[in-house]
């Protein structure tokens, strides 16, 4: 049976193509997976991909990617998908197509093609403004011209792209993602990605050593949310969610979930900068 709690990206027998109960999306999100090796330019604490490696995605192979999501949307929109995984019927629903996965989908040097491609099939199926297009990205590639045709691309198959963004501080960014970044490196890319498509800040939120996260950190998220709305940055809003599913990262156990208490208030505290937020606990 498929669960919300069960994001396996092999539960399909699939490559590239995996199933996900989506708690955000209210339904069926098919998942395309373009890190089957596990490789991931950033490494989130929080991250749930067992034995993740620091790296770029591989070579795609485009026809084997092509072929299974032919035949994953055909059994879910005309076979028995649905009830060979026990699926309540009001869940009984695509949602969306999300490049997701097991690393930063946007480190395949192919990007652009591979938008291409899903748009193509997105259309034999009738699927292009009746379910989303999502992109679960860091940003970090925005600037390679291959990322951008792709984004572009999506604007028009109803994208809509998940720009994370769960510290807006240097020390958080580099103790939560294991990276360095300059702030202002992240407003440029995130400006970038809101003028190529819709663009949603997706922020993960948790208890680290009991702690939840501090005014210091909470205010400099404010701060960056309020000067990108300074610089006429065209942000949707913020996906805001805490831990749902065990981390796989050595920091595992120093993890917790936040209340729901708390996700509220800090909600309350962005939406007062006039920016909508889309809470999942």
């Amino acid at each position: 049976m498929l669960t919300v709690e069960d994001h396996s990206r092999d539960s399909a027998g699939l490559t590239y193509v995996y199933p996900v109960l989506s708690r955000r999306a209210g339904g069926l999100s098919v998942g395309i997976n373009l890190n089957p090796d596990n490789k991931c330019n950033w490494r989130c604490i929080y991250c749930q991909v067992p034995g993740l490696k620091r790296g770029s995605a591989p070579i795609v192979d485009r026809e084997k990617l092509s072929t299974e999501l032919r035949q994953f949307l055909k059994d879910v929109l005309h076979g028995d998908f649905f009830a060979d995984h026990n699926i309540e019927p009001d869940r009984r629903v695509i949602k969306d197509i999300a490049l997701s996965g097991n690393g930063e989908p946007t480190s395949t040097a192919e990007f652009g093609e591979i938008i291409n491609l899903i748009g193509t099939i997105m259309h034999e199926f009738k699927l292009v403004n009746e379910i989303k297009l999502v992109l679960i990205t860091n940003g970090s590639f925005i600037k390679r011209s291959n990322v951008q045709k792709g984004l572009q691309n999506m604007s028009e198959l109803n994208g809509e792209i998940w720009f994370k963004l769960d510290s807006a501080t240097v020390p958080g960014m580099k103790r939560i993602n294991s990276v360095n970044r300059t702030m202002n490196n992240v407003i440029a890319n995130l400006d970038r990605a809101c003028r190529l498509c819709p663009t949603w800040l997706q922020t993960c939120v948790f208890q680290q050593n009991g702690l939840a996260p501090s005014e210091e950190e909470q205010t400099a998220y404010l701060n960056f949310v309020q000067q990108c709305l300074e610089n006429k940055t065209p942000l949707q809003g913020v996906l805001l969610y805490g831990l749902a599913r065990p981390s796989m990262q050595p920091e595992a156990t120093d993890l917790a979930a936040l209340g729901s208490v708390w996700l509220e208030n800090f909600a309350d505290r962005i939406r007062q900068l006039s920016l909508p937020v889309k809470i999942s606990t």
